[in-house]
Formats: structure tokens, C-alpha cells, sequence
């Protein structure tokens, strides 16, 4: 028998956003991904409590909030799955 441990929507991470009404041209943000010219890349992708999306940036230690998605706009949540 194989018991599954249910995990909350607050203790999953998210490895990436697309953020769009349309899946194909939406705009996508990974974790880790490389932005703004190379200088820095996303450390965390998160959801708030209102719903909301943040994304964080890092460079040189340094982790700031960069882009606040407004949860009224469509956007897609891929959760990175560990096996």
C-alpha cells in the first residue's frame, strides 16, 4: 500500500510562472533563471496570501523583490515535483 502525505499549497515550491492569458505567448519566469543583461538571476518565486505572485532577484548576496503580479491576472504555477 502506498500512502501519499498531502503537502499545503505554502510548502510546495514554485519552479516557474507563465504569466498570460495565453499559454503559448506567455511570459515565463523560472527559478534560477538568468535576468536583466546577465547581472542577476530569480531566487524565489512566490505566492502571498491575497494571491498575489513575487518574484526575488539575487546578485552579490543581495535578494530583492523585482516584479509583484497582481493576482487578478492569469498566470500558470509549475510546482517543482522532487521524486
Amino acid at each position: 500500500m502506498i500512502l501519499l502525505q498531502e503537502k499545503s499549497q505554502r510548502e510546495m515550491v514554485i519552479r516557474k510562472i507563465s504569466v498570460g492569458a495565453d499559454y503559448k505567448n506567455a511570459m515565463n519566469y523560472m527559478h534560477n533563471q538568468v535576468v536583466l543583461q546577465g547581472n542577476y538571476k530569480i531566487h524565489l518565486i512566490r505566492q502571498t496570501e491575497a494571491g498575489d505572485i513575487e518574484i526575488f532577484i539575487e546578485a552579490n548576496d543581495e535578494v530583492v523583490l523585482w516584479k509583484k503580479i497582481n493576482g487578478n491576472m492569469p498566470f500558470l504555477i509549475e510546482y517543482n515535483i522532487d521524486f
